[in-house]
């Protein structure tokens, strides 16, 4: 392990500590860069994969984009004036990420292709094991796992039937040609359609298989011309006004919305969804692509052009339920085989892991896997009883569905460091919430998510075995006040 060389304040008797952080994605770049400018240099970011990147390393199908604005899905620390449109496609986000990891100096701090198997709370700090049986010790662990990074496979029959290539949107095949292909999507989420919006046009034929229709948000994306980027460049304070504004319009109305089923912006965000499928001249495809629940119930889907993909002659859209997947294609419930060539998996992630499958053990051997039985829960999405010293981003029951992920993670980090304040001071030794705090917060959490959209009558990923939104249910300010400055009574301090 290398040598602590923390800095401590002159006059000031302080502990030195090490950090463990899983995950090099969004998450872990983040954390790495907030250790080093609050002045701690021991530490270690194990990654299982390759490269940084995360999510975006990850997904590279064709049309990947985020569908939060480049200006404010950007660290505060590390505004880029060269975004080249209002929503990046996903290779310019992943090369943002890796800039920032490198000129930062983060990457001398990873290791890569090295997943973590365990780790366990025992005698005041964390024990880690790798999956190389490699053995590591830290006085904190911070998991910046990520929500979207364990892929969800359907369960329809015939799946190792088919003849030809078949893959998960995350786990794109590109030695793959698109050129001739009859192409079938299962899936209608965000991937499918950006998917169909790319391919549109550009393949002889492209089936969209579709569960459930979603409400799409008109969202047009133009290009920042070089004229922007260079006054950007030249004065940072128009491109920090830029990520600001962004930011207070996606808190009071967005963010507002769906946590407020009545609210006047979910009825603007219902009516403009509502004329963007009315753009969809043909009455009887236009009814086939109507939901049947508010839109927001499920996670609102933005594009600026999928209505108009779907009206290209080499779309189909097929309603029929799958019956299962055979050498040739996709058969449906009414008999009809519709014969392909590829076929896309769009059938999202599964969101409850978190840090899972890594074992995870608390104090006097609690079992993470036990903890997390029916459901994954964390205080404010950082903190869980019993494990002292081990503190997620995004972890569960954060807003997750409703702002970007990375000023949620930067507000968490540095509410996070108030608590590692306390170890590093000598106040305590250990910091965990409390089992009153964790109930408390849960049980108001639950009562609020009754007043949100996603409890108004769909199925989406972010319902829990209880049908409760696993997700912040109240407006985004009570979040920045929460992350202003943690209630110690909340904490169980052990010294």
């Amino acid at each position: 392990m290398s040598k602590n060389t923390d800095k401590a304040s002159a006059g000031t008797q302080t502990k030195p500590l090490r950090f463990v952080v899983i995950g090099a994605g969004m998450a872990g770049i983040l954390g790495a860069v907030k250790l080093q400018d609050a002045g701690f240099t021991d530490f270690t970011v194990y990654e299982k994969a390759g490269g940084f990147g995360g999510t975006w390393r990850e997904n590279t199908y064709p049309g990947v984009a985020c569908d939060v604005p480049s200006h404010l899905y950007s660290y505060s620390f590390a505004p880029n004036p060269n975004w080249s449109h209002v929503f990046s496609p996903g290779q310019e986000i992943l090369s943002y990420f890796e800039d920032v990891a490198r000129t930062r100096g983060v990457e001398e701090h990873v290791k890569f292709n090295t997943g973590i198997r365990r780790i366990e709370f025992r005698d005041g700090r964390w024990r880690i094991e790798t999956e190389h049986g490699e053995e590591d010790e830290a006085d904190f662990v911070i998991a910046a796992t990520g929500v979207l990074h364990h892929p969800s496979y359907p369960n329809i029959e015939g799946l190792e039937d088919f003849d030809g290539p078949l893959f998960h949107t995350a786990r794109w095949d590109h030695s793959v040609s698109l050129e001739d292909k009859r192409v079938g999507i299962i899936g209608t989420g965000s991937s499918s359609v950006q998917i169909v919006s790319d391919l549109a046009g550009k393949v002889p034929e492209l089936h969209l298989f579709q569960r459930t229709p979603q409400w799409v948000m008109p969202t047009p994306n133009p290009e920042i011309d070089s004229a922007t980027q260079e006054l950007y460049r030249d004065d940072p304070e128009v491109m920090r006004a830029v990520r600001e504004n962004l930011a207070q319009t996606f808190a009071d109305n967005f963010a507002s919305a769906v946590v407020d089923a009545e609210s006047p912006q979910l009825a603007m965000l219902q009516q403009m969804c509502e004329a963007n499928l009315g753009t969809v001249t043909d009455p009887e495809l236009r009814e086939q692509l109507r939901p049947d629940y508010r839109a927001a119930c499920k996670r609102l889907v933005m594009s600026p052009n999928f209505y108009e993909a779907m009206q290209d002659p080499s779309v189909s859209l097929v309603t029929e339920k799958i019956s299962r997947i055979e050498a040739k294609g996709i058969r449906t419930v009414d008999g009809e085989l519709h014969e392909l060539e590829l076929i896309v998996l769009g059938t999202g992630f599964r969101v409850d892991r978190f840090m899972r499958p890594i074992e995870v053990v608390g104090r006097d051997g609690v079992a993470l896997d036990d903890v997390w039985a029916e459901r994954p829960s964390g205080y404010l999405a950082i903190s869980i009883p019993e494990f002292p010293n081990l503190f997620m981003l995004n972890g569960p029951n954060g807003p997750v569905g409703n702002f970007s992920l990375i000023d949620v993670a930067e507000l968490q980090f540095d509410y996070i460091m108030q608590l590692v304040e306390l170890v590093r001071a000598g106040r305590c030794q250990e910091v965990s919430v409390t089992h009153k705090a964790a109930d408390r917060f849960e049980e108001e959490r639950v009562e609020a998510a009754k007043n949100t959209v996603w409890m108004t009558g769909c199925r989406s990923w972010y319902l829990d075995d209880r049908g409760v939104p696993a997700a912040w249910p109240w407006a985004f300010g009570r979040f920045r006040d929460e992350m202003a400055k943690p209630k110690l009574e909340d904490y169980e301090l052990t010294p």
